[in-house]
């Protein structure tokens, strides 16, 4: 890649990041109320990505052979009760990451 080509794709990306940034307040002015339908997304969103999050993670857990996903299990235990304790869903995945690490590298 030459350096005009690294220089085009460094544009667009800033471009790109920028236009993403920026469209929400451009959208949503601030003297304007926010519509019923994205205050709905706001509250539900969260949620729904996090179950996915969930779904995605197990989908290749063999419950069926050993370590029959015990890992796991604890790992999302350890990630509900952080998330009810705290209620602060970045702590409650990192907490729930790290705890899966420690088990899957020096447990299992």
């Amino acid at each position: 890649m030459n350096l005009a080509e690294q220089l085009i794709i460094v544009l667009m990306v800033s471009l790109g990041t920028m236009s993403m940034r920026f469209l929400p307040f451009i959208v949503f002015p601030a003297g304007k109320p926010t519509p019923k339908y994205i205050q709905y997304l706001g509250k539900v969103l969260p949620g729904a990505v996090f179950g996915m999050l969930v779904i995605y993670c197990l989908k290749d857990v063999a419950f069926l052979s050993s370590p029959h996903g015990i890992p796991e299990l604890i790992s999302i235990a350890v990630t509900v009760v952080l998330h009810l304790w705290r209620k602060q869903m970045l702590l409650s995945m990192a907490g729930g990451t790290i705890v899966y690490m420690i088990l899957v590298q020096m447990v299992f």
